[in-house]
C-alpha cells in the first residue's frame, strides 16, 4: 500500500477513503497581502489559461501569525507578500518549503531568490525621489544627499518606521554601518518640512503645494497617479512632480519587491510551483508592469511606457536577504534619533 501510494502522490493523485482513486482537485489557495484588485488580473489571466481555479484569501495583516496557528491543518498553497523583511518572516518561522524549478531559476535573478528556493521576488518597486518640477538642474541625486543642509526644511517624507523607509535605512546601514546611519537620520530629521507622516502620494501632494520641494516614494505610486487611476487629484500631484532616479554613492537605486513562498503544508504542491512559474513568465510580468506599474523581476520583460519614461533603473546591489536581516538595528536608529517625533 505505501508505495503504491507513494505512485499515487507522485504522479498528482489522491487515494480517497476505500473509494478508489480520484484526481487531485485542479485548484490551488493564495493567501496574501496584496490588495486583491491588483493582482487580479494575474489571477484571471492564470485561470483561463490552465483552467485551475485559483482560491484567494486575502490577509491585510499577520499573514505569518495566521499561518503558523493554522499550522499542518493550513488550507494555503502560497503565501505572497510585500516587502523582502516579509518574506524572510515566513522562511525564519519555517512556514515556508524549498522549491526546485528550473524555470524559476531562470527567470529570478539570483539576488532576488533564496538560494534554497524558499522564496522568490516576482516584482520591484524602485524608491525614487519627487521632486518639484520647477526644481532646474535636478537630474540626479543621491539618497546622502538628502541630509545636506541645502535641503533644510524642503523635504517630506511618510513615517520612518513604515517599511518602505525601513528598508531603504535597513540598506543604508549596510553600506554604511550605524555611526554614518545615524547621522545621516539626524540630518535628514533636520531637513523635513513636516513631521513624517502619511502616504507616499501625500509627499507628491504636499510637493504641489509647495510645502516641501523634494521627498522619497515607491516608483509605482508614479503611475497610479499620472494615470489617473487614484483620481483627478492624484494625477494633479503626479504632475506636479519630476521623479529622479536616486542612487547610493557608488550603488544604484535601491528597490524592494514583491514576493511569495510555497507553503510548508501546502496541500497543492504541485499546482502552487506551477503557478509562481507562470507569475515570472513574460506574459505575467507583462501585467504586473500594466496592472501594477511595478518592474519586472525577468529580464527582458516588458516595463509600461510610464515606468521606462523615468529612466533606466540600475539596481543597487546590497544584498535584499541583509537589508532584511537588519531592519530591526534601522529601525531601532529611527527610535533613537526620535525621528518621527
Amino acid at each position: 500500500m505505501s508505495s503504491l501510494s507513494g505512485k499515487f502522490a507522485w504522479s498528482g493523485f489522491v487515494l480517497s477513503l476505500g473509494l478508489g482513486v480520484t484526481a487531485h482537485a485542479a485548484e490551488v489557495n493564495l493567501y496574501t497581502t496584496r490588495e486583491p484588485g491588483l493582482i487580479r488580473p494575474l489571477l484571471e489571466a492564470y485561470t483561463a489559461k490552465s483552467g485551475v481555479k485559483v482560491n484567494t484569501v486575502f490577509v491585510e495583516k499577520g499573514l505569518a501569525e495566521r499561518v503558523a496557528a493554522e499550522g499542518a491543518r493550513s488550507s494555503a498553497d502560497i503565501l505572497m507578500t510585500v516587502d523582502i523583511g516579509n518574506l524572510i518572516e515566513l522562511v525564519d518561522r519555517d512556514l515556508a518549503q524549498p522549491v526546485r524549478s528550473p524555470a524559476l531559476e531562470a527567470a529570478v535573478p539570483a539576488p532576488l531568490r533564496d538560494a534554497e528556493g524558499r522564496w522568490f521576488a516576482l516584482s520591484m518597486r524602485a524608491r525614487v525621489l519627487y521632486a518639484d518640477e520647477t526644481l532646474s538642474g535636478l537630474t540626479a541625486a543621491t539618497y546622502e544627499s538628502l541630509a545636506d543642509p541645502q535641503w533644510t526644511g524642503k523635504v517630506c517624507l511618510r513615517s520612518g518606521q513604515h517599511p518602505y523607509n525601513t528598508a531603504l535605512i535597513s540598506a543604508f546601514l549596510v553600506r554604511h554601518g550605524a555611526e554614518k546611519t545615524e547621522a545621516w537620520l539626524r540630518g535628514l530629521k533636520a531637513n523635513l518640512a513636516r513631521k513624517a507622516a502619511g502616504g507616499d502620494r501625500d509627499v507628491a501632494r504636499d510637493i504641489a503645494a509647495d510645502l516641501c520641494e523634494v521627498g522619497l516614494g515607491n516608483s509605482y505610486y508614479v503611475g497610479l497617479m499620472r494615470s489617473g487611476r487614484g483620481g483627478p487629484d492624484q494625477q494633479k500631484w503626479g504632475k506636479a512632480i519630476k521623479v529622479v532616479l536616486p542612487t547610493f554613492e557608488g550603488g544604484g537605486t535601491h528597490v524592494n519587491v514583491s514576493g511569495a513562498v510555497v507553503a510548508k503544508a501546502a496541500p497543492n504542491r504541485e499546482e502552487a510551483v506551477k503557478l509562481l512559474e507562470y507569475l515570472v513568465s513574460d506574459e505575467a510580468q507583462a501585467v504586473y508592469a500594466n496592472a501594477d506599474y511595478e518592474y519586472p523581476v525577468k529580464a527582458g520583460a516588458a516595463i509600461d511606457p510610464l515606468l521606462a519614461s523615468l529612466g533606466t533603473l540600475t539596481i543597487d546591489q546590497t544584498p535584499l536577504l541583509e537589508i532584511a536581516r537588519n531592519r530591526k538595528a534601522a529601525s531601532l536608529l529611527v527610535d533613537k534619533v526620535g525621528f518621527d517625533n
